[in-house]
């Protein structure tokens, strides 16, 4: 992959769910709900000053949300931050940037 472009859409992993189980309070005190359910199941990356993950993530009957989480170099030692999310997308949407 070369710096700042993005991946091609791949299927979760073990991390990416990991990272999104991470961000998950930050959303839910964002859209102050708890979500059911919280399943990975695709995401991209883009590597840029760190990362940045776009993870589509089901949380419970037809509705899927899109999260932008952004992770830090090693170096700076950083919690990883929702950058933004778009929530009410389909499970047919395509994964985007945002």
């Amino acid at each position: 992959m070369m710096c700042g472009a993005p991946s091609a859409v791949q299927p979760a992993t073990a991390e990416t769910q990991d990272i999104a189980d991470q961000v998950r309070p930050q959303l839910e005190e964002k859209e102050n709900k708890k979500f059911p359910v919280f399943k990975a199941v695709s995401f991209k990356s883009q590597v840029v000053a760190g990362t940045n993950y776009f993870i589509k993530v089901h949380v419970g009957d037809e509705d899927f949300v899109h999260l932008r989480v952004f992770k830090s170099l090693p170096h700076e030692n950083k919690p990883l931050t929702l950058s933004n999310y778009q929530n009410n997308e389909a499970k047919h949407d395509e994964l985007s940037y945002f």
